[in-house]
């Protein structure tokens, strides 16, 4: 029998092209050769579907600025409603040849940020008919919009702060009128950019004074803003698993992320470049019984928001007041061995090679269409 066909994408539109790549280097390395065929696509910045070598050590994240995807004349394309795909060289911008690659079985999309993670291109598989690994369309564009993400976990019935959303056109007809309202959160604050992650354009504000550039500087990534108070406590990571055959998600115990005294907040940088500046504890340093309520919290958030294959939620838990308040979640979270999403199910028991094949195995296992 043929092996399943699972088409690894990677790069992107996003800020976020370089995190993309280096996932893959860890997918790569990882996913169990023995069992799948592997085809790779990158996706360039300006959004170009090529054909790039499958190897890992290409795509390691090296410095500040990463790897970028570049463009080449031979293209690849999925095939509506086959579930199948041409790989499509392009000279003087016509097609000159074209060879069928065949049955895709799967998609990993390893993609963060918009036109990647918030279901822009879960409704292109849809479309297209071909399974794919992680959250559908709804809950992909929900949990990328930090808006629409707590606007649902609190009609839920969950805890998720206090914010305020800031638009465009709200900043540009009536900026007084915003400040004024942001000003009922408290300070500090963090500005965050709605719909997108890895810390981008985010910036912690202790006088209103500072908000208005705080405000501009995120808009640089996304139009729509989120202004949060500041929680106090652990900034603390379930990670979860979809259950197989439609039974309840799996979650691990919450992990901790440990950031030097010399580091105002988890930003960009202290991510994914300062690597001496940042460390991760797990478990977490909870009490047993928060351990368990960020478990039963995960799982209902990710139930809340429709999620499926898999999701990291992330918390602030208050050991002194008992308080845990939902942050965010991320479908689609960092994935290299050394992130914090393998390494909580590392610590559950399940390896790097495990955790990609189950993923892989959920997808090939959940059905076409409506769910």
């Amino acid at each position: 029998m043929t092996k399943p066909c699972v088409l690894i994408i990677f790069g992107g539109r996003s800020g976020e092209h370089s995190i993309s790549c280096a996932t893959a280097a860890g997918i790569l390395s990882a996913i169990d050769r023995s069992r799948y065929d592997v085809i790779t696509a990158g996706i360039t910045p300006e959004g170009r579907w090529v054909v790039v070598p499958d190897n890992p050590d290409l795509y390691r994240l090296e410095g500040a600025d990463g790897i970028t995807i570049t463009g080449g004349e031979v293209g690849i394309n999925l095939i509506a409603g086959q579930s199948s795909a041409l790989e499509i060289e392009i000279a003087g911008g016509k097609v000159v040849s074209a060879a069928d690659l065949g049955r895709i079985d799967v998609v990993f999309p390893l993609l963060h940020g918009p036109y990647g993670e918030d279901g822009t291109i879960q409704g292109l598989f849809e479309m297209v008919n071909v399974k794919y690994v992680g959250c559908g369309v709804l809950a992909s564009a929900a949990c990328m919009d930090k808006h629409t993400t707590k606007t649902m976990l609190t009609s839920a019935g969950l805890p998720a702060g206090r914010w305020e959303l800031v638009t465009a056109r709200q900043w540009r007809e009536n900026r007084m009128g915003v400040l004024e309202r942001l000003e009922t959160l408290g300070m500090p604050v963090f500005v965050k950019p709605a719909r997108a992650g890895s810390s981008l354009g985010i910036t912690k504000v202790a006088t209103r004074q500072d908000l208005a550039a705080a405000i501009e500087e995120a808009q640089k990534h996304d139009p729509r803003v989120v202004v949060e108070s500041m929680l106090t406590g652990l900034e603390v990571e379930v990670a979860v698993l979809g259950g197989r055959g439609g039974s309840a998600p799996r979650t691990t115990t919450a992990g901790c992320i440990r950031v030097a005294e010399r580091v105002d907040f988890y930003d960009y940088k202290t991510k994914y470049i300062d690597h001496d500046a940042v460390s991760l504890q797990i478990p977490a340093p909870l009490p047993p019984e928060m351990m368990v309520r960020t478990r039963e919290l995960a799982a209902a958030a990710f139930d809340a928001l429709g999620c499926e294959g898999l999701a990291r939620v992330d918390f602030f838990a208050n050991p002194q007041t008992g308080e845990i308040v939902v942050n965010e979640i991320n479908t689609m979270p960092g994935f290299t061995p050394y992130s914090m999403y393998p390494m909580l199910w590392q610590a559950q028991g399940m390896g790097y090679t495990e955790l990609v094949t189950e993923l892989i195995e959920l997808a090939l296992d959940r059905p076409y269409g409506l769910r």
